[in-house]
């Protein structure tokens, strides 16, 4: 799980060496280190944990504990500066004024305006 935070003295749509490599790359790979290796523990020291894993009664809780550790092991949270540049650029573009405010009643108003 990545964490969003404001990237402090720097222009926040644009990420500098450290803010990239280290705050992003070097930090997603150690995340990812940390839970592969929960669910290890899990596979193996822990069997009463691999419950968790199951989430229907039929599931196979030792299977879907086996399969998250393998995939888990392959996935990849790092993503490219460019697309992190071009991610906070588009949240720095967010007006909030502009932003329509769900309330309760606004899927009645909209069935209303579908429907006229």
């Amino acid at each position: 799980m990545t964490v969003s935070r404001p990237i402090l003295a720097t222009d926040k749509t644009k990420l500098n060496w450290w803010n990239y490599w280290i705050e992003h790359c070097w930090m997603t790979g150690w995340t990812s280190i940390y839970n592969n290796f929960h669910t290890w523990m899990d596979l193996v020291w822990f069997p009463e944990n691999q419950k968790n894993y199951a989430l229907q009664d039929e599931d196979n809780p030792f299977e879907e504990c086996y399969l998250t550790f393998w995939y888990d092991l392959n996935e990849d949270d790092t993503y490219p500066k460019e697309f992190l540049e071009d991610l906070m650029e588009m949240t720095a573009n967010i007006n909030l004024d502009d932003c329509v405010p769900l309330d309760e009643n606004f899927f009645d108003d909209l069935e209303n305006l579908i429907d006229d």
